[in-house]
């Protein structure tokens, strides 16, 4: 990269969340098994839509794809946090922290655009039974996701370009447990005003439209249930939205917390947690959230366990 001829800094210094090695061996076992619950979980979601024909409907197409960004943002991160747990040298190279950094971008703003997709779906589902299937054709799904995953790309383009643009002198410490743009920023000794600038419009930009299209969806949506006579139907629309206005709270509280704020604002300590929730917690809790309360994933989960025995037995 450009940057690394203009900059003292050949890596950085992850410092993590803790000195203590009591504390980091805990948060070692904690972290992995948050880990492991978490392949487990999203990769089974997706591994369930993608096996059950009757989950291959719009709704769950979102959703395989939420699992999928889930798993890979968490991946991105949590390896190299587990490591840095294990180790002293906690050293990631500059190519290494930026790739990491540029990965994080992708995957994480992407989930903005598709939970406004999912929000979307719901709102054609409820508000306009009669024209889901047209509206919601499974071609419009795909231009919809592709068009999110092109879109948030060359963001995340530009903002890795114009990180790799700031010079790093003598500290390369990072008060951080991964490679973040806040904490980068901080550490930089070149005038970061001009790409703290630019990194909120574009975050601030991707945060609104993907807000405002989820708070139009859902009035939209509580309106209609309100008038609804039945009490079944008003309980399962209620239902259905339940689980995602839940996840969406928790991605989008502590996203902003974390990045729609100013570098002076910088906390450490109260950042580090919101990112351990956003990187590790949300991604676990997802599939959990979307599978616990809904039955069609519960059954479409027995149907292929089912298949499964039955070619057993004819083996």
């Amino acid at each position: 990269m450009r940057s690394r001829n203009n900059t003292n800094v050949a890596g950085f210094i992850l410092m993590g969340l803790t000195d203590s090695e009591d504390i980091r061996q805990i948060l070692f076992m904690l972290f992995l098994l948050i880990y492991l619950i978490t392949l487990l979980g999203n990769a089974g979601m997706i591994l369930i839509i993608h096996l059950d024909l009757q989950l291959h409907t719009p709704m769950y197409f979102f959703l395989s794809h939420l699992s999928f960004l889930d798993l890979s943002y968490s991946t991105v991160i949590t390896p190299k946090t587990l490591e840095n747990l294990l180790i002293s040298n906690r050293y990631i190279s500059f190519t290494g922290c930026f790739t990491q950094m540029s990965f994080f971008v992708f995957f994480c703003g992407t989930e903005f655009f598709l939970l406004s997709l999912m929000a979307y779906d719901r709102y054609v589902a409820i508000c306009n039974p009669l024209h889901y299937p047209v509206v919601m054709s499974m071609r419009l799904c795909c231009t919809l996701v592709t068009g999110s995953y092109m879109i948030v790309f060359t963001t995340s383009l530009v903002i890795v370009l114009f990180m790799g643009r700031l010079h790093f002198c003598s500290s390369n410490v990072i008060y951080h447990f991964f490679c973040d743009t806040t904490p980068i920023l901080a550490l930089s000794c070149t005038d970061t005003h001009d790409t703290e600038i630019m990194i909120f419009i574009l975050c601030g930009i991707t945060v609104m439209v993907s807000l405002l299209t989820i708070s139009v969806s859902y009035v939209s949506i509580l309106s209609t249930i309100l008038k609804m006579n039945s009490t079944s139907g008003k309980h399962k629309a209620f239902s259905t939205c339940a689980s995602h206005l839940l996840g969406v709270t928790i991605f989008y509280s502590t996203t902003i917390f974390t990045y729609l704020k100013p570098k002076k604002s910088y906390s450490l300590g109260k950042d580090q947690v919101a990112s351990v929730f956003y990187t590790m917690v949300v991604p676990m809790l997802n599939p959990l959230i979307y599978s616990l309360r809904n039955k069609e994933v519960k059954n479409a989960l027995i149907r292929v366990m089912q298949k499964r025995e039955g070619s057993r037995h004819l083996k």
